[in-house]
């Protein structure tokens, strides 16, 4: 029979998969001869084995008795006992850290009997009731179903029909009344009596706890933080110890480094007198760890002894907690704590110092996704806010402003210099002016990768995305969330790391890269073998992009360019031209736009590559819709607005993402490839003209069939030459395709005859071979990875088995015909980790992505080749 009972002095720190974090960390040190309460852990394995049988083992309640017995003899108390009884904790403990996500019971063991025995031991009748009706509370919730808030309204009413402010005015009489109707809530919320007997507490707890794994709560965390889903969770059961006994007895939880900054020196707080999830609750005010110095200074000094030890033994920073028991010290943790990115990196660099570790788990260690925070302005976690709803992530850092509702009235207020978030459906390519001049964007619908988020993340402009429960009126320009009603011009503030949306404004921390984040970054560099690039159409974002470390863009979208005030009807010209002429003459009022777009690009990437690809999106993103823009329209360019309507409606398609866009726009009409071609080239030209090295590459999108990319690939290369030629000036240049069509890796062979490059557009890959909308994936994929059908959002982390397959394909026969094609990928998952390392094994050039996660490939870039050579 396989083992799934493993007391603390069995295991190791090196079984954290079997044992948990929690479980693995209390055997160490028991190994190391520190003062932890005995005790014993259920495997990880056991768990999953219970959840889905939905039973215990056929001996489990044998070797339940057998593991408690065992502790019973190290402790010389009996479980149940009247006059010596033993009391459980019983505690979740993943593989990694999921803090507060599942649940803990405290105090089991108490009932009528058992409580006496507890005050013979102690001579405390206050405290022992106070342990009897906290483990009521607790049990009832986690157990029983009972909602804490039941016990709470309960305690304070008790509290104010005595005239009681504070709970340590209650008498043994008061605590010992409180138990009887704490069981009385019990009973009338889930109809069943409190369970008197011990070994039904333990089993109850026990089942709890396990089932708690599949709690709302762990699922998202775990859905946010990658955790797989099928890992499951140790359960611990630890002997009690109380810091609730008296003066002489506390709890607290302390950090060997700070978190936040990762300043080296203790950092933590307690309470006296008081049990650990009083030090969390934000009842009682907690003490700073130094205040114990002064006020048992012999304690302090065997905790901070405790907490050197500690991290020199796992040689990294520990999160620990501690209860004082009548003066005795007792560690119930120590796990790897938390930190911030910042944090992250000066720890790193410190213990490199101090001699605990080196270069290479240094830069190992540090989470790549963790340095983005850093990189934006964030939420100050400090100040008091009042959050309305919560959406996706989308894009990280923090913005406030008056609400607006379309791009104009965004564009207005940045005129009027006043600060504004732009409050949409969902946007699109026509928002870009609203979206640029808005201080941050929340969506109500779309995903990770919707045009908000994408757009967003390119800006460096805070967004969240798929607020669901956000209710939009444009009418009557307000929005609604449960009872709260946000009106334009109410002041809102929105945190695209943590998805928050807030009422009024909250402070925020600007970022800060100190010489920690500039050292880590300078050692990534020498590593990497892989370049990394950036997503970036203005001149903002490419010099946003070479500050944060960019060797050259790997995505220049020109549609974003079009949408200009002073080029948009010209575009609509085009679109709206009935003749071949007409459209040559609205195109040709284009072209010196886009060269000037592309002249600034080049000149700031000097001597750097600069992928730019040609117009991708359908036309009718372009054209006005409402009537009052249509009138105008009309009148600009002298046509009538039935006329212009009855374009648009040509215009509409059942499914435009997969419709007349990118490269079938070039073979319906090659004068607007034509045109943005020459453009790319008379920029090049000019700015190597100046002294400056370009290498700009003509990227074609959305290409299936070879002929396509061949038809356009021609007449590219007949003008780009042309004008070369006529210079007198030496440039070289290449011509390629995005790869995103399923169909177009199958036939990598024959398009890579011709294309010089391949770059990955994983974002539509991903939706072709998904079948999903990106747009609307969103409301499935969260039940998806509830369900444990996906991992994480395709999205978000690259599907390597599917998609990743797909571009395995094109590669192999892409160098069976063309040995030095350039490969890179340029969808949103350039920017992450996993997926990085995906593309580097994978023999990739480049990786490219927005301005602001382009330190995060760095390092992960980096990480991935010292995996690769271990």
């Amino acid at each position: 029979m396989q083992q799934y009972i493993y007391h603390f002095d069995e295991g190791s720190k090196d079984m954290k998969g079997l044992l948990g974090g929690k479980g693995a960390n209390l055997a160490e040190m028991t190994t190391l001869g520190l003062q932890v309460p005995p005790g014993f852990t259920l495997t990880t394995e056991y768990c999953i084995q219970f959840l889905k049988n939905e039973s215990h083992a056929p001996n489990f309640k044998e070797k339940i008795h057998q593991a408690v017995e065992k502790v019973e003899q190290q402790m010389g108390e009996k479980f149940g006992d009247a006059d010596k009884p033993l009391l459980f904790s019983v505690r979740s403990g993943a593989r990694v850290s999921m803090p507060g996500m599942m649940d803990t019971v405290l105090n089991l063991g108490l009932n009528d009997t058992t409580i006496q025995g507890l005050i013979k031991q102690t001579s405390n009748e206050r405290f022992a009731y106070d342990a009897y009706r906290r483990f009521i509370n607790m049990y009832g919730n986690v157990v029983m179903g009972v909602s804490h808030h039941h016990f709470e309204a309960k305690f304070v009413e008790f509290k104010k029909s005595k005239g009681y402010e504070d709970d340590l005015e209650m008498t043994p009489e008061d605590l010992r009344a409180l138990v009887g109707i704490y069981k009385e809530t019990v009973k009338e919320h889930c109809g069943n009596d409190f369970p008197d007997d011990p070994w039904d507490q333990l089993q109850g707890a026990l089942d709890a706890v396990f089932q708690s794994w599949n709690n709302k709560r762990a699922i998202t965390y775990r859905n946010i933080n990658k955790i797989a889903h099928d890992w499951g969770t140790a359960v611990n059961v630890q002997t009690m110890v109380f810091g609730n006994m008296g003066e002489t007895s506390g709890t607290g939880v302390a950090f060997t480094r700070d978190p936040s900054t990762g300043e080296k020196g203790y950092f933590g707080e307690y309470l006296m007198n008081a049990q650990g999830e009083d030090v969390v609750a934000g009842i009682r005010t907690p003490k700073q760890i130094a205040d114990l110095k002064n006020q048992m200074p012999e304690v302090y000094k065997e905790l901070t002894d405790i907490f050197d030890k500690l991290e020199a033994h796992y040689k990294d920073m520990q999160d620990i907690e501690f209860t004082i028991e009548k003066g005795k010290l007792y560690i119930l943790q120590t796990r790897t704590g938390k930190r911030t990115g910042k944090a992250a990196v000066r720890i790193a660099l410190d213990m490199i110092d101090e001699g605990l570790i080196d270069k290479k788990t240094a830069i190992l260690r540090v989470d790549a996704n963790s340095l983005e925070p850093m990189l934006h302005p964030t939420v100050d976690p400090k100040a008091d806010s009042e959050v309305i709803s919560k959406g996706l992530p989308a894009s990280p850092g923090a913005a406030c402003g008056r609400v607006v509702f379309t791009a104009d009235d965004a564009v207005s207020a940045k005129q009027n210099n006043e600060k504004c978030v732009l409050v949409r459906h969902e946007t699109s390519p026509e928002d870009i002016a609203g979206m640029n001049s808005a201080e941050g964007i929340l969506t109500s619908t779309g995903g990770m990768t919707s045009h908000a988020a994408v757009v967003a993340r390119g800006m460096g402009k805070c967004c969240v995305a798929g607020a669901g429960d956000i209710k939009i009126n444009y009418a009557e320009k307000k929005f609604i969330c449960g009872d709260v009603e946000v009106k334009e011009g109410d002041i809102i503030t929105i945190c695209g790391t943590s998805g928050e949306v807030m009422l009024g404004e909250v402070a925020t921390i600007p970022p800060q890269l100190d010489e920690y984040f500039e050292k880590l970054m300078g050692w990534a560099d020498e590593i990497r073998t892989i370049k990394v690039r950036t997503n970036a159409e203005t001149a903002n974002d490419a010099q946003n992009a070479i500050n944060f470390g960019a060797e050259g863009i790997g995505l220049c979208r020109t549609e974003h360019m079009f949408f200009d005030q002073e080029r948009i009807l010209h575009v609509r010209e085009m679109i709206l031209s009935d003749t071949h002429e007409q459209r040559i003459k609205a195109i040709d009022k284009l072209l010196p736009y886009q060269k000037d777009d592309f002249i600034k690009i080049f000149k700031i990437m000097d001597d750097l590559p600069v992928t730019i690809r040609l117009l991708d999106p359908p036309l009718h993103e372009f054209v006005p819709h409402d009537d009052e823009e249509i009138e105008k329209v009309a009148a600009e360019l002298g046509m009538t607005s039935e006329e212009v309507k009855e374009k648009i409606v040509d215009l509409e398609e059942v499914n435009p993402m997969l419709g007349h866009r990118g490269c079938r726009l070039g073979v319906s009409y090659p004068e607007l490839s034509i045109m943005q071609a020459k453009a790319i080239i008379m920029a090049a030209l000019e700015v190597q003209k100046d002294g400056k090295k370009v290498i700009p590459e003509i990227m074609v999108p959305l290409v299936s069939l070879s002929e396509e990319f061949t038809n356009l690939e021609k007449k590219i290369r007949k003008h780009a030459d042309k004008l070369i030629a006529s210079s007198g000036i030496e440039l070289e240049y290449k011509v390629g395709t995005m790869i995103e069509i399923p169909r177009a890796c199958i036939v990598a062979d024959r398009i890579a005859e011709k294309a010089e490059f391949f770059s990955f557009g994983t974002n539509d890959l991903t939706q072709m071979a998904f079948g999903f909308s990106r747009d609307d994936a969103g409301k499935f994929l969260g039940t998806y990875q509830e369900k444990g059908l996906i991992k994480s959002d395709p999205f978000s982390v690259l599907d390597q088995e599917g998609v990743g397959a797909l571009m395995k394909i094109a590669v192999e026969k892409a160098k069976s015909v063309r040995k030095d094609i350039k490969l890179g990928i340029c969808g949103e998952h350039g920017g992450e980790p996993s997926s990085v390392e995906f593309c580097i094994n994978l023999g990739f050039d480049y990786v490219s992505c927005s301005p602001f996660r382009v330190p995060i490939a760095r390092l992960a870039a980096a990480q991935a080749e010292l995996k690769k050579n271990d």
